[in-house]
């Protein structure tokens, strides 16, 4: 082989090779795309702070508050005052669900247990369903309704009780 066509053969292959891994890196081809108002909502089953599992799917029937925090996160602490006075009005009507991602659940517990929080908890702690939510910045809320669509998403933390029941009267 002379010298030039070595040089073309070795850019061709790392070529081929970069398109190969931007495939890989996209899911052969198709793009990460993080869930949208009037999508189905992607389910998942995690378990629970209290030692049960939660199922997205068994949720149906009801709209669902469904929540992405940590405790690290000032804004998601911040917030947990009016999703659980939200969930003493409506915790009979709505799912409120709060995934934590990537913690422990001694630390989600311990969190939970000093704030007096009521509602669901699970624990995401390999951030797959993060992924699959295509979290970027937490706290972040989808409001899903009763057959499971995404109706309102909020990136940032409620500021208000009544911010909450606002968006849940959408419904």
């Amino acid at each position: 082989m002379k010298p030039h066509s070595t040089r073309r053969s070795r850019i061709l292959t790392l070529l081929i090779a970069a398109v190969v891994l931007a495939l890989c890196i996209t899911g052969c081809g198709g793009q990460q795309v993080a869930p949208i108002v009037d999508a189905i909502a992607p389910g998942f089953t995690l378990p629970t702070i209290d030692g049960d599992t939660i199922a997205l799917q068994e949720l149906r029937g009801q709209p669902v508050l469904l929540t992405f925090a940590t405790t690290k996160c000032g804004w998601c602490s911040y917030q947990t005052q009016f999703l659980q006075q939200a969930f003493e009005e409506k915790g009979d009507e709505v799912h409120f669900v709060t995934i934590d991602v990537g913690q422990s659940s001694g630390t989600v517990q311990e969190f939970a247990q000093s704030l007096g929080l009521e509602y669901t908890i699970a624990l995401d702690q390999d951030a797959a369903v993060a992924i699959t939510y295509n979290i970027r910045g937490i706290p972040k809320n989808f409001v899903i309704d009763e057959q499971g669509v995404i109706r309102y998403i909020k990136t940032g933390a409620f500021i208000s009780e009544e911010e909450v029941l606002d968006v849940l009267d959408g419904l």
